[in-house]
Order: C-alpha cells, then sequence, then structure tokens
C-alpha cells in the first residue's frame, strides 16, 4: 500500500504533506523535506503503538517528482492501523463510534484494526475508512 503526498517549494522552503495521515514539515532543501516527512512519520507512529510492534518497521518515501510523492512501508499492517487512527482522529470520533459506524455493539471489534496486529483487505479497510471519516478521499495505490 502506498499513501500519495505532495512536494512544493515555498519561498526559502520545502513543504511536504501527506493529506491522509494529516501529516505536513519542511525542510531547506528537497532532499531534507523528504527526511524530515519520514521522520515525522516514523515519530507519530512510535506514539501509538507498543515497542515491540516497531520492530524492524521503516518508512519509504519515493520521490516522483512533479510534486508527487508516495509513503510506503514494510509492515502494511501497521500503516493501515495509523492511517484509521488518524482519520478517527481527523473526524472527532472515539473508538466506539467508530465501532458504532461499522453496525458493532462492542469497540473491541473496531479497536483490533487499530491495533495493528490483524490482516486487513483492501475492501474491509475501505468500508473502515468510510466509517471513521467519510469525507475523506485519497487515493491509495498497491506497490509489490
Amino acid at each position: 500500500m502506498e499513501l500519495e503526498g505532495k512536494i512544493w517549494k515555498d519561498g526559502k522552503f520545502w513543504l511536504v504533506e501527506v493529506p491522509f495521515l494529516d501529516v505536513m514539515t519542511q525542510g531547506r532543501t528537497e532532499k531534507e523535506a523528504l527526511m524530515m516527512i519520514r521522520d515525522a512519520i516514523l515519530e507519530l507512529v512510535a506514539c501509538y503503538f507498543p515497542e515491540k510492534l516497531l520492530n524492524d518497521f521503516d518508512v519509504v518515501v519515493a520521490n516522483y517528482k512533479e510534486g508527487v510523492i508516495g509513503i510506503s512501508t514494510n509492515n502494511n499492517k501497521l500503516l493501515s492501523a495509523f492511517s484509521l487512527i488518524r482519520q478517527r482522529e481527523i473526524s472527532g470520533l472515539t473508538v466506539r463510534e467508530a465501532s458504532e459506524k461499522l453496525g458493532s455493539k462492542s469497540p473491541n471489534a473496531y479497536a483490533q484494526y487499530e491495533r495493528g496486529t490483524t490482516n486487513v483487505t483492501l475492501d474491509k479497510f475501505e468500508k473502515l475508512l468510510y466509517a471513521v471519516n467519510p469525507r475523506k478521499h485519497s487515493l491509495l495505490r498497491l506497490v509489490g
């Protein structure tokens, strides 16, 4: 899975953003800005997950030029879980409310996806995203 982001120069600085994760940073050079977005995502992920899940976790930033970047990881379960958490927080929902939007009475039914321990199909991921933030549309790429 790859999330789309963008990079552009604004005055003296390069700005880089991954709207789907609600993450933005800057650097003095294009290369520095790309390193900064990688580091920002790594630090944010570390805030949400236990250290044991983060062993060997890494973020890869691909610069496709013309202002488009791609964010992927070596652990799609954690990237999916982190994406769900960020979208739920953007919407201002609790885990219980997200669970109810999925038609479940148990918050644990939804929470398992945010823990990063459960594999999720693309169809299920789309349903979960719609439940936590129906206003959000993002381009997801499958990379193999």
